[in-house]
């Protein structure tokens, strides 16, 4: 079958799938968002993900025109899915995708979505509203196929091209149509065929979890560590020293999946009966940090006799995790957010990010340098590496609490540094 394309959804996950399908196929990236596409089309990324000279070079043509992308014959959905206030799903973008879609998909034609989901919600959920809006019907008058996106934003070794890809489809003619088109790409590792689309839908949601509960359990350890005078760093290096110890450190979580995907599982579970007692409280301790965080610094301030209102504290580093500008469920606003309530001055500097998202998301002022100021606590809460150049000791005074989030920087005589 040839492949006419289409991408909807242009983030982190869509852009570079269509970069790559372009190399061989014909292809077309749809965004409702027309600054996005706007953007793509003067070649720039504000993700990060794709630099302006690789989108020079693609191929892939980029529309928010919904007319547009009615000759494709395939739809490959790649919209967030986020959770809402409530920490239920919040299908909003998924639901519209479907109805697009629904619009414009013909006899034959394939439609696979990679976003992020619970089990079933593919069938339950996302069919019925392309067969009602189409007047088609799945696996008589059209396909579908469900392969779980696993793109880590920020990682320039493990690329969508040698990241094993688990497929799935409404049927085995379906599945087959799934493996050959991303067999077409995914050139550097394997494709992993499942059963259902049920099962490749579960496998997504439950990496996530088991990392999610992995340093939950890791966070935990810190915490107790901390009340006995224990360094946790040192703790664990000692037993990873046996062969199985796995090597999770602690840390904030955030990000667009592990912070969110165990939330998905666990909707689901509640809707079939069951309550969810380790997964939601992994959840609940790792979404805890921030504020932990930022007591565990107020009560050395106090000890080391530092008045906290009124008081200058700068924060290194605003993404969610380092050397990538995504701030999605970032949890440094949560250190943020609880220095401000004691009324302490919070300076926030990360080249990293975009100042005017962080201003829209979180209505706070990222500073494009470093205060030439003395602080009465530096926190660094994220791992980018400029920050290594950064003189700490230019920066503080003898009472200044130094805190590591990531056990990031490196010892120094005269420079006493309190870690996670």
């Amino acid at each position: 079958m040839k492949h006419d394309i289409c991408i909807i959804g242009l983030g982190y996950v869509g852009l570079p799938l269509a970069i790559e399908f372009a190399k061989k196929h014909s292809t077309i990236g749809f965004d409702v968002d027309s600054d996005r596409i706007s953007q793509l089309k003067r070649t720039i990324d504000l993700t990060g993900e794709i630099k302006s000279s690789e989108l020079k070079k693609s191929l892939a043509l980029f529309t928010s025109k919904k007319e547009e992308i009615r000759s494709c014959n395939t739809y490959i959905v790649t919209v967030p899915t986020p959770i809402n206030n409530s920490k239920q799903p919040d299908l909003t973008a998924l639901k519209k995708a479907s109805e697009t879609i629904g619009e414009v998909i013909k006899n034959k034609d394939i439609v696979i979505f990679e976003s992020t989901v619970y089990p079933g919600c593919t069938i339950e959920v996302c069919i019925p509203i392309i067969e009602k809006k189409s007047s088609l019907k799945l696996n008589r008058d059209f396909f579908c196929g469900y392969s779980p996106e696993r793109i880590n934003p920020g990682d320039k070794e493990k690329t969508l091209t040698k990241i094993t890809k688990i497929i799935s489809g409404s049927n085995d003619e379906a599945k087959k149509i799934v493996h050959n088109l991303y067999a077409s790409i995914i050139t550097e590792a394997d494709i992993y065929p499942v059963k259902t689309i049920q099962v490749a839908e579960a496998a997504k949601v439950i990496e996530n979890a088991q990392r999610d509960l992995n340093i939950a359990f890791i966070n935990e350890l810190s915490m107790i560590f901390e009340k006995m005078n224990l360094n946790t760093y040192e703790v664990l290096e000692a037993a990873q020293t046996k062969w199985n110890f796995m090597p999770f450190k602690p840390g904030l979580v955030g990000g667009h999946c592990i912070g969110v995907d165990p939330y998905y599982l666990t909707y689901k579970s509640n809707l079939l009966g069951y309550s969810p007692e380790v997964i939601l409280s992994g959840r609940k301790l790792n979404d805890s940090m921030g504020e932990y965080i930022a007591q565990r610094v107020l009560k050395k301030m106090i000890s080391n006799s530092i008045i906290v209102e009124e008081s200058k504290i700068l924060v290194l580093g605003f993404t969610f995790k380092e050397n990538c500008p995504d701030i999605r469920n970032t949890k440094v606003v949560d250190i943020v957010k609880e220095f401000r309530d004691y009324k302490a001055h919070v300076d926030i500097y990360d080249p990293w990010v975009n100042k005017n998202e962080v201003i829209i998301e979180h209505n706070l002022k990222i500073n494009s340098k470093i205060p030439k100021l003395q602080y009465d606590a530096i926190i660094l809460a994220v791992a980018h590496d400029l920050f290594l150049d950064i003189d700490i000791s230019k920066l503080s005074y003898d009472k200044t609490v130094v805190f590591d989030v990531k056990s990031f920087l490196p010892e120094k005589d005269n420079l006493k540094i309190d870690r996670l």
